[in-house]
């Protein structure tokens, strides 16, 4: 790999922010016979997604993690067209941490589907255990990238960014709608490539 300046690195989590993993969980829980409740899409818990108890949300989840259909994600809104054109127009790359598996197959599934979609975007893939807290990876990566975006659907690990150094920008779900962390929020990938490329200047929304 060659050298890609410090400044030029992006740090993101994976799902439900560069790819759609709600999707890909649907149609396959679906296949398994499991329906969402009413206000689903409001609901972070994917146990109270499915009227189930938060433990039984979870092993479903690692199940899913874990399986071949992790490796066929499709990206989320906008993420191919802009992720690529930051990569290769801007010479930015990226840092995936994501809490997805330990699981070695899990891992080359993930970095297979990142290749896929996004080309050499992608300069390394950490992977942590099924819904792991990202509290001591991103405090290890502050040492070298503090300062450089980090981008999150999840409020809790964007303070944990935000608090490490880095630049949070928040991916806006139906779920994290109400959240009250600092970081800039986004709707989508046409968002984050003008807050990159303005250095995190904001602007007002004209839309």
């Amino acid at each position: 790999m060659h050298m890609v300046k410090k400044d030029k690195i992006i740090l993101t989590d994976i799902d439900g922010v560069v790819l759609d993993w709600e999707e890909g969980f649907s149609v396959w829980a679906e296949h398994h016979g499991h329906t969402k409740v009413e206000g689903y899409q409001f609901v972070y818990s994917i146990g109270e997604r499915y009227g189930m108890s938060y433990q039984a949300g979870s092993n479903l989840v690692k199940i899913f993690n874990e399986s071949a259909a992790i490796g066929f994600l499709p990206p989320l809104r906008d993420a191919q067209y802009f992720i690529k054109k930051l990569s290769e127009q801007h010479g930015y790359k990226f840092i995936a941490v994501t809490s997805l598996s330990l699981d070695p197959y899990a891992h080359m599934l993930r970095e297979r589907n990142l290749k896929k979609l996004f080309g050499d975007a992608f300069v390394e893939v950490i992977c942590l255990d099924t819904g792991a807290d990202k509290d001591e990876i991103l405090a290890e990566l502050s040492k070298k990238y503090q300062g450089n975006f980090w981008i999150e659907d999840k409020p809790e690990n964007l303070k944990v960014g935000i608090e490490c150094g880095f630049n949070g920008i928040l991916m806006e779900h139906g779920h994290n709608m109400d959240h009250k962390e600092p970081g800039y929020v986004v709707k989508n990938w046409e968002e984050i490539y003008l807050y990159v490329i303005n250095q995190g200047l904001t602007y007002p929304n004209t839309g």
